[in-house]
């Protein structure tokens, strides 16, 4: 009896490894179909689109001549975008955590705003997009500016930024604070001198990811009413308007029309002409580098700061 008890025990055993092997092979077939696909599609960007940065590519500004085309209005745009939408959604998105993780009392409105911060971390952008375009453009009258596309794209990877400090955060052992509290440290100060410096990493790599999807959305910036087509720059500090005479102020490039990176290759593959499909190409080939070059980023921070990091 004992006997037949151990062959269908093998038996058992043995048909749940096949089954292990199974579900492995087809794991690794979809992982193999996923990137061989991207990187058949990256290099069919990158053969289209290399040939075309040049150096007037990148100083250029759009041009209905796609020999004379360029995205300097676009990776301007993008950049200062990318600038607005730091300053308020990094303090804003860390201070947030902060407050629900170590400070705020465990009741159920904490677990509604808990909750809420869930859901929107997976709400499509276009409704970012409509929010921004009725309480930043129409209600606060920021206009289609810079602003109010900074602060549309802070409030997209707000969520992101907030979970993911909370999650760094939680990965401090508890016996940090205790010891922290028992030396007669305050609550900020366990928080200021142990709970952020040991959370930093986590805390980068997730504002980092956050600016990463914000930089490739193009939903929520073309609702707000970013120029597919512009052909100038923001104003400099200092820099004097020819018509009023005036310099411009620290901030007046807050105000400016604007244009980013997404739209300006939306804007060139919907031409029938090939030879802006080209220069699409090539936007989006330093679009993936420059998104790229931000996980990379990323992923060496974490590595440098947790290395020196000893519980």
């Amino acid at each position: 009896m004992n006997a037949e008890k151990t062959l269908a025990i093998r038996a058992i055993i043995r048909k749940a490894r096949r089954y292990d092997l199974l579900v492995a092979l087809l794991g690794l077939l979809a992982l193999s179909i996923g990137i061989f696909t991207l990187a058949a599609l990256f290099i069919d960007m990158a053969v289209t689109g290399v040939p075309r940065l040049t150096a007037d590519f990148f100083l250029n500004f759009p041009s209905r001549r796609p020999a004379e085309a360029g995205i300097l209005s676009s990776w301007v745009g993008s950049i200062l975008v990318m600038t607005v939408t730091a300053f308020v959604a990094v303090p804003l998105g860390i201070a947030g955590a902060i407050y629900l993780e170590e400070y705020a009392r465990k009741n159920w409105v904490t677990d509604v705003i808990e909750i809420n911060i869930t859901n929107l971390a997976g709400v499509p952008s276009i409704i970012y997009g409509l929010l921004a375009l009725g309480l930043f453009v129409y209600t606060f009258k920021l206009g289609q500016s810079i602003l109010t596309a900074g602060l549309t794209l802070a409030l997209l990877i707000l969520p992101i930024v907030i979970t993911a400090t909370r999650e760094s955060l939680r990965s401090i052992p508890q016996h940090i604070r205790e010891a922290a509290y028992a030396c007669g440290a305050s609550q900020w100060q366990v928080v200021q001198h142990h709970l952020v410096k040991y959370a930093t990493p986590g805390i980068l790599t997730g504002v980092i990811i956050g600016m990463s999807r914000a930089i490739g959305e193009t939903a929520p910036i073309i609702t707000i009413g970013a120029l597919t087509f512009i052909a100038f720059l923001p104003p400099a500090p200092g820099q004097m308007n020819i018509e009023t005479g005036q310099a411009a102020g620290l901030f007046d490039w807050l105000w400016s029309p604007f244009t980013v990176m997404p739209i300006q290759i939306f804007n060139w593959t919907s031409r029938p002409d090939p030879r802006f499909h080209e220069n699409a190409a090539a936007a989006a080939f330093v679009l993936v580098l420059m998104t790229l070059s931000m996980n990379a980023i990323a992923i060496w921070l974490r590595y440098r700061l947790r290395k020196n990091i000893k519980w």
